[in-house]
């Protein structure tokens, strides 16, 4: 117990110091610097901003809540990370909900650990804690590893490295920034799982992966039954495809070229899987259909 007294008693001095203008700290390099910099403080959340690029953009109002109630009665027992953005002003880093739930529950203060670092560093590392979080769905997830590529200008391999995941898994959650935009919101609201999704963009059309979503909501459909379903289309799809354009041999080809050039129309010839098939020779009007007659006749 003394050694928690002295550890929050520590933490008001700091916030003392933190509040002198002739010691504002603005750099690693600064003096006193060294006593606040990865220290726990006791800052006022009235000095503490919300990070604008804060990667978790909703948050579940009931466990906002049970948080808070139990704040109320424990205290903060995980400090919340800041970065200092000027004198006695913070920005939050990692934390948010802490943040939120301690302003509910009317805490003045709230402990934290000071960084100082430019607003590319913020945004790393407030998308990488997002990321380590085990509450998110696979499209934060997947827009967390996103921003990370395009606008900290990670590589995958690298970003690999920073997340301590497979390239793999990192590719596997990006391609779901490929599915329809109602069925990204149906992930994030929990009607649907990371496997349901990674089957579903297995089909490329959009219309067709909304057709498969609605099934498997209404049917209530596992993970193995949408993969089934996908196989069964991508099947039926391909088999389509064959029907519609037969091969034709070279000869036939070089037969209708004579056929066009004879009868001065663009002859085209329809055959099936079993060899059969017809002619049609187009005529743009009754004179024109007396014209083919006579060359057919000849």
């Amino acid at each position: 117990m003394a050694k928690a007294t002295r550890k929050k008693a520590l933490g008001r001095g700091l916030s003392a110091l933190l509040k002198d203008p002739e010691n504002d700290i603005i750099s690693a390099k600064d003096k006193n610097a060294d006593k606040v910099v990865g220290s726990i403080v006791e800052l006022e959340l009235e000095t503490i901003e919300v990070n604008p690029n804060q990667p978790r953009t909703s948050f579940n109002e009931e466990t906002l809540r049970e948080l808070a109630s139990s704040i109320k009665e424990l205290g903060v027992i995980q400090p919340i990370t800041v970065r200092k953005i000027s004198f006695n002003k913070y920005q939050l880093v990692s934390g948010e909900r802490r943040y939120r739930a301690s302003k509910l529950v009317g805490l003045e203060t709230i402990p934290a650990y000071i960084r100082i670092a430019n607003d590319q560093e913020t945004l790393e590392m407030a998308l990488v804690e997002n990321i380590q979080r085990q509450d998110l769905d696979p499209i934060e997830i997947a827009l967390s590893y996103q921003r990370l590529l395009e606008e900290i200008d990670l590589t995958q391999e690298r970003l690999s490295e920073r997340v301590g995941k497979n390239r793999s898994t990192i590719s596997n959650y990006l391609r779901l920034l490929k599915l329809d935009p109602i069925i990204q919101t149906g992930m994030r609201d929990g009607f649907l799982s990371m496997g349901h999704g990674r089957a579903i963009i297995n089909i490329p059309n959009q219309e067709t992966q909304l057709e498969i979503y609605q099934k498997v909501i209404s049917e209530e459909l596992s993970v193995r039954d949408t993969e089934r379903l996908v196989r069964s289309i991508q099947k039926g799809k391909s088999s389509k495809q064959q029907d519609k354009k037969p091969v034709l041999s070279k000869e036939m080809k070089n037969s209708m070229k004579g056929f066009s050039e004879y009868f001065g129309a663009k002859v085209d010839v329809k055959v099936n899987k079993k060899g059969s098939g017809r002619i049609v020779i187009p005529f743009s009007s009754e004179e024109d259909f007396r014209r083919l007659e006579k060359l057919i006749k000849n």
